[in-house]
């Protein structure tokens, strides 16, 4: 049961989640600094614990050393734990890291006219900590965090100006890293604006109230494609040979009925999942996400060689997010519903669900793969993939702690064999896996690190209290072993 020879392992973060040092080495504000979590909330409240208001904006800057209700802010103080961090993913084997770089470490204000020389030196420095080891790291360039003062001045990614914004950050990151970085990501799960506008593209509702927010979403969408394509040309231009990848979060959905209405209702539901990588892999609009600015009378501002350039520079490869699966039918009355990464959804009958609600789905997994494939026939990257959990440290026997977390190591197992079967059962074409998070950090959607995801137990609850030690939690072991083997000892 080996995976391909060069099978990429490892695992993912993102910087306004892990990072820390938010205020340290000339870091500007990025709209996660100003994220506040909802301890009160319920954790199935997806949209109560991700809405945000220009005055909450407001309070959260008057309030900087607030690091308790803005848990971002110190995520797992990856900052000052890289070295560390970077030796224990080279323990387990990683082949690959992905990680990101946080805008507003390199531009503190996003139009800044010189970039910050301490945060390029901070990312010169993990990328040669990745290089000692044989890691290679996997970059994404925007993972909800621009620049708070592109919100507040420009209006972000609504706005046109943003774009060269981007291209100067792109240009500086990629002439800074190009003996450092092979493979990039432009922006992750650039289809989660439809769902959380603010921390992908900057939005704040109540700065539009005279426009058709549906519009603003989309016109900046739009920008954001445009920036994309020239990122990679910028990209493919300063390193040769790079790779540049889009990222979506894959939603897959299964008709909750054989009704030819519900059926119907799936397909629907996937296409306004898949028009967002359609464009960035084919380089144009798919006619379906055109008729639906026809249907919603919705006016997209192009320039004249937008759609060129889009088409001219597509992604070479396609990365994604997978987590679980649910169900959509014509007629919801009476039917039980369920949260998911960043969704509510119908829940499936079939499939257990974890303490967040979210199901689990192996086999799901293998369905997105094969869909992916057969639409897009480029090689694929699952960069997300995991089970958040609540945890408990226990003695190791050897004077340390560690977590016994088999739930943990048997989801891994059932996902890595349903992407086995779809590399030699479907010819699918994946490049590798990072499973999300490989060290404990800050959740995007309800902003706990109460729920975990890492082989890495970080010693910091919800409020930021720990000594945010690294402690191996069972899981590690194991997995080390899945990557020396290359998946071989998963048919033991």
């Amino acid at each position: 049961m080996q995976f391909p020879e060069g099978f990429l392992w490892g695992g993912a973060t993102a910087a306004n989640q892990y990072e820390g040092g938010w205020n340290e080495g000339g870091k500007g504000w990025s709209v996660s600094d100003c994220a506040k979590a909802h301890f009160n909330t319920s954790v199935t409240n997806y949209s109560a614990h991700n809405e945000i208001t220009s005055e909450e904006i407001q309070y959260a800057m008057e309030h900087p050393e607030d690091e308790v209700n803005y848990p971002k802010r110190h995520g797992s103080d990856f900052y000052h734990h890289y070295k560390e961090d970077i030796a224990l993913m080279a323990e387990m084997g990683f082949k690959v890291f992905r990680m990101s770089i946080a805008w507003s470490r390199i531009y503190p204000n996003g139009d800044d006219l010189e970039p910050n020389e301490e945060g390029l030196q901070f990312y010169d420095n993990v990328f040669d900590e990745c290089k000692k080891y044989g890691i290679e790291p996997l970059v994404t360039m925007s993972h909800y965090e621009p620049p708070l003062n592109l919100v507040l001045k420009y209006n972000c990614w609504y706005n046109r100006k943003t774009i060269d914004f981007f291209c100067k950050f792109v240009e500086t990151i990629c002439t800074r890293y190009k003996d450092k970085v092979k493979y990039w990501l432009t922006f992750n799960e650039v289809d989660s604006m439809i769902r959380h506008p603010y921390t992908t593209g900057g939005l704040i509702r109540d700065r539009f109230k005279d426009k058709n927010f549906e519009e603003v979403i989309f016109q900046s969408m739009h920008h954001q494609f445009v920036a994309s394509a020239l990122a990679t040309k910028i990209c493919h231009e300063i390193i040769p040979g790079s790779q540049v990848g889009c990222m979506l979060t894959k939603l897959t959905y299964y008709p909750y009925s054989c009704r030819p209405e519900d059926v119907l209702e799936m397909q629907q539901k996937m296409r306004s999942i898949y028009c967002y990588s359609d464009t960035q892999v084919f380089g144009e609009y798919p006619t379906y996400l055109l008729a639906r600015f026809k249907n919603h009378g919705l006016h997209i501002v192009m320039e004249d060689n937008d759609l060129e350039v889009m088409k001219k520079y597509p992604v070479d490869f396609i990365s994604f997010s997978y987590y679980m699966s649910s169900c959509v039918a014509k007629n919801t009355e009476g039917l039980d519903t369920t949260e998911g990464n960043t969704v509510t959804a119908i829940k499936n009958p079939y499939l257990p669900s974890s303490e967040w609600g979210w199901q689990i789905d192996p086999i799901g997994l293998r369905i997105s793969l094969v869909d992916l494939y057969d639409r897009y026939r480029k090689p694929l990257f699952i960069v997300e993939n995991g089970l958040g959990a609540k945890e408990e440290l226990v003695p190791d026997g050897k004077g340390s702690y560690t977590v016994n977390d088999d739930y943990h190591i048997e989801y891994y197992k059932a996902h890595f064999k349903a992407m086995y079967d779809a590399i030699h059962e479907d010819g699918v074409e994946l490049l590798g896996y990072t499973s999300w998070a490989c060290i404990d950090l800050v959740s995007e959607s309800t902003k706990q690190m109460s729920k975990r995801y890492g082989f890495v137990y970080v010693d910091a609850d919800d409020y930021g209290n720990g000594t945010y030690n690294r402690y191996k939690k069972k899981s590690f072991y194991w997995y080390k072993h899945v990557i020396e083997t290359n998946g071989e000892c998963l048919s033991e």
